[in-house]
């Protein structure tokens, strides 16, 4: 039986190409498998936050005792003193009712009141008798824990650390010029200023036995929970 085979569809002289062409893609994938590089995949968060967790000095709270109010002060009289007709007064205003367009009057000048410099009493930065509040430094860090509102800015965005504050003790006790020395933001130095401001009456500084101004600087700490 003759086979019929036609010339297009015989491979044998196109073997060489073919071969070729497999040896060159074998190249490749071998080049390729050589060259390719793989990297270990890293995720960056940033929008993680850490809060470090400080534990906070716990401070009894103790009752303290009001005092009652002083009662009130007497009720003043006034007294009038009548004045007889015939007797004459100083400094005396008469007052002409004839009075018509073409009298000249008198400008009034007002007598001149010379203000008095007040002179600022020195303020002490070191006295013998140091200032103090009422029941020491442990009522002190109480009455500041107690009375202290950690601001919302400053606990969302993580802040925490210590407000350093000046002020000035009066010799009647109070606190005046208050103002921060370092602050950390977020609220805090705010914060700070307000609840010193608030403070009770502390107990004078004294130099030479005299009641004096004291500067007093008190650091405010802030630490999330």
């Amino acid at each position: 039986m003759e086979i019929k085979k036609s010339p297009k569809a015989d491979l044998e002289n196109k073997k060489i190409l073919m071969r070729q062409i497999g040896l060159i893609i074998a190249l490749a994938v071998v080049f390729f498998a050589f060259e390719y590089r793989s990297y270990d995949k890293r995720t960056l968060d940033l929008m993680e936050r850490s809060v470090e967790d400080i534990p906070e000095e716990i401070i009894p709270i103790t009752e303290q005792k009001v005092k009652p109010p002083p009662p009130p002060p007497p009720k003043q009289v006034t007294v009038l003193q009548v004045v007889e007709d015939d007797v004459e007064v100083e400094d005396e205003i008469v007052i002409d009712v004839e009075v018509d367009q073409e009298t000249e009057i008198e400008v009034y000048v007002p007598p001149v009141m010379e203000e008095e410099e007040v002179v600022e009493a020195e303020i002490f930065t070191v006295v013998e008798s140091m200032p103090e509040f009422p029941g020491g430094p442990a009522k002190m860090m109480e009455y500041i824990a107690k009375n202290i509102k950690y601001p919302a800015m400053a606990r969302e965005s993580g802040i925490q650390g210590r407000v350093f504050v000046n002020f000035v003790v009066e010799p009647d006790g109070s606190v005046s010029k208050v103002k921060v020395l370092r602050g950390i933001g977020g609220g805090c130095d705010e914060e700070a200023v307000r609840v010193v401001e608030s403070m009770p009456k502390w107990t004078p500084g004294r130099q030479r036995g005299k009641a004096v101004r004291v500067s007093f600087n008190l650091p405010v700490r802030f630490t999330l929970q």
